[in-house]
């Protein structure tokens, strides 16, 4: 029996629709439809490119973290970010806090007025998680304890009062797993600096 195959237009719809008004050149391959069905959407003005890579459906908001790392998949969201997809801030960023490996070329990012913080390659990936964006899409940013640690690793470069108040908040949460946290803070050498922190607030 024949089975009617639907057509590449719509599966970029389909796809348009589960990816929350964003879609990625890279969504096509996965899909095995020529880039020209992306450029017909674009004519008939159902999309409208946001980024190199990254397209809209027209008249959507465009998620701007979502299109973000489309653009820099190295980049994953940390700190002040991580602590607002964690809903431990309520300060909304007015840039984005990302951490890349050592050696990434972060020129871009930076000139567009990201933080962007460097760590060793190995310690790269630890805790790596997904979170939704405030738009509803799948992005990369950190665990809850890796995120206290980047905080306490990088006090200097962040405002006293949002790390104090970001531990107060993790220390109160039943989802904390405090394990995790002294391996993390063991991996990054600063196991001391966070037990200091931590025991004055549990």
């Amino acid at each position: 029996m024949d089975v009617k195959q639907e057509s590449p237009l719509n599966i970029l719809r389909e796809a348009l629709k589960a990816n929350n008004g964003m879609l990625l050149t890279s969504d096509l391959a996965e899909l095995d439809i020529p880039r020209t069905y992306l450029s017909i959407l674009e004519q008939n003005g159902e999309i409208q490119r946001v980024s190199r890579g990254v397209y809209s459906a027209t008249g959507s908001l465009d998620d701007e973290m979502y299109s973000l790392q489309a653009r820099y998949k190295r980049a994953i969201y940390s700190h002040e970010t991580a602590l607002y997809l964690h809903e431990l801030t309520d300060r909304s960023p007015l840039c984005y806090s990302v951490t890349v490996p050592t050696g990434y070329n972060a020129t871009s990012l930076k000139a567009q007025g990201h933080k962007v913080f460097f760590v060793k390659r190995d310690l790269y990936p630890l805790g790596e998680t997904t979170l939704k964006s405030p738009h509803g899409n799948d992005i990369q940013s950190f665990s809850l304890e890796r995120t206290i640690c980047d905080l306490l690793r990088s006090r200097n470069q962040i405002d006293t009062q949002i790390v104090t108040e970001a531990l107060k908040q993790y220390v109160g949460l039943k989802s904390k797993n405090l394990a995790r946290l002294v391996t993390y803070a063991q991996a990054f050498g600063i196991q001391q600096i966070v037990r200091q922190y931590v025991e004055v607030l549990l």
